[in-house]
């Protein structure tokens, strides 16, 4: 049985019974000061303000809905500075282990031969990239943003739910949140900035581009050149990839527009041909070079992948981080925190059966009813069973399909998710949210937003917060509030 949610404004007591935790006062005055009338009025005028400057997000697969709005909601979810502080601290350990797992696995393999990892789950992996074998990236930095996605089950208690380490999407919906929340409430982030201090998210453009020009390739003659490349208008994240390269002042760039010459990168500009040093790739391994991965692929560049080994351009993320994505590398980063770094994991993983192993899948398979279960090289939300809300004949066509293959799946506790007031057609309710912060690594170290992107379950009792499955997204507030102790 799923123990009772957390709710971050009022503890495990009913919403009509409790006082709000110091951290969301402000926000539950405001609430109870605010009709719904009101609120709704806010609601719609930010779905006006999305609409306008098209933001949207593509579903795969759902003819009625090729291109939609991502549902904002206007009650924000607020951090402590005490409660980022420990996952701060948690999440540069966690993305230094990430690199440090990365350059070994594509060098020594010291974290194989000591069985840290299975060899064959790192060896045989679709996402081991070959071409990277043996090679180093620019100051040895191989995923320079990730997205760790965490949720919360406590209220000390936060788990890493999965890695993000090849094309983490999302932080322009961080930024435009926080837009909108400054526009269409600004007397409450007047009371909370004069409360304690409310942390900008506004400067992670900044940051990124910072982090991008630190890992510019040795022989960069003068100022780096960026570029960010995307797969094209059909990308589900389009959106993102044209609002980042308009923050950052970097042109946005297709295949088509790029070309490799003695193994120099250059793009195509009216004034002639400009060397490109680093380029902030959005498009997958797979199609990024066609004369190294797919040869039928439109997306990518032939020569790419040479440019990057004769040490002419850095490519961000770099190439092979996919294998930190898959499912079944998660449930070993305990053991390779702990390798790499001596110390034990400041965030703790969700407990995860391992399909592969024959004890771990008698179990996934007797327990159905009661797991969540996930493909490991799975995203978005995509291929899993949430077994408790599945039916019967779904947990069956499930089963039969981990008995066929094995090795594919992981399994996981259903978790009693944190819950947040969440604006519905009902009035405010909770709903459960997830929480992914955006991580930067660039030749100076680790970098990170405060906060990052909250999605949130918009269907009551759902635990699916993917923007793909109907989730939607929050402001995400990291809060100084007056006279709260520094640190975790």
């Amino acid at each position: 049985m799923t123990k009772a949610a957390f709710d971050e404004t009022f503890g495990y007591a009913p919403y009509a019974e409790a006082d709000a935790r110091a951290p969301y006062a402000a926000v539950a005055r405001w609430l109870a000061s605010s009709s719904d009338a009101h609120l709704e009025t806010r609601r719609r005028q930010a779905e006006l303000f999305f609409r306008r400057i098209g933001i949207t997000f593509a579903v795969y697969g759902d003819p009625d809905a090729q291109e939609r709005l991502i549902p904002f909601d206007i009650v924000p979810r607020v951090l402590s500075g005490a409660e980022w502080s420990r996952l701060e601290a948690g999440l540069v350990q966690r993305v230094e282990a990430i690199n440090l797992f990365l350059a070994d696995v594509y060098g020594p393999r010291e974290c194989l031969k000591a069985g840290i990892v299975p060899e064959e789950l790192v060896l045989l992996n679709p996402q081991y990239c070959l071409p990277q074998v043996g090679r180093r990236p620019a100051a040895n930095v191989w995923v320079h943003v990730a997205g760790v996605d965490l949720v919360r089950t406590g209220p000390d208690e936060f788990h890493v739910l999965e890695d993000n380490a090849r094309t983490p999407s999302g932080v322009s919906y961080m930024l435009e949140n926080r837009e909108v929340m400054l526009r269409l409430a600004p007397e409450l982030i007047e009371t909370m900035s004069a409360g304690g201090g409310l942390r900008p998210v506004e400067t992670y453009p900044d940051m990124l581009l910072e982090t991008l020009a630190s890992v510019a390739p040795r022989g960069c003659p003068g100022e780096p050149c960026l570029a960010l490349l995307t797969p094209g208008i059909h990308n589900s994240a389009y959106y993102e990839h044209s609002f980042l390269a308009d923050k950052l002042g970097v042109e946005l760039v297709e295949g088509s527009d790029l070309f490799v010459r003695s193994d120099i990168l250059y793009m195509r500009t009216t004034e002639g041909p400009k060397r490109v040093d680093v380029l902030y790739r959005r498009v997958d391994d797979d199609f990024i070079d066609p004369l190294a991965f797919r040869p039928d692929s439109v997306l990518g560049v032939p020569g790419l992948v040479r440019a990057v080994h004769a040490g002419n351009l850095t490519i961000a993320n770099a190439l092979g981080t996919g294998i930190a994505d898959d499912k079944a590398i998660y449930s070993y980063m305990p053991e390779i925190v702990r390798f790499f770094t001596g110390r034990d994991p400041i965030l703790k993983n969700v407990p995860t059966w391992r399909c592969r192993e024959q004890d771990s899948l008698s179990h996934v398979l007797d327990n159905l009813h009661e797991l969540v279960v996930k493909e490991v090289d799975g995203s978005g939300g995509y291929g899993m069973l949430v077994g408790p809300h599945a039916t019967k004949a779904e947990r069956e066509d499930y089963a039969a399909r981990i008995k066929a293959h094995p090795a594919k799946f992981i399994a996981q506790p259903t978790l009693a998710l944190s819950t947040c007031p969440t604006m519905t057609a009902a009035g405010i309710a909770p709903r459960h949210v997830d929480l992914r912060p955006f991580v930067l690594t660039g030749a100076k170290g680790v970098s990170i937003a405060p906060g990052g992107l909250t999605r949130v379950a918009l269907k009551e009792g759902s635990l699916v917060v993917n923007s793909s499955q109907g989730g939607g997204t929050k402001d995400t507030w990291v809060v100084d509030l007056p006279d709260e102790p520094e640190g975790c």
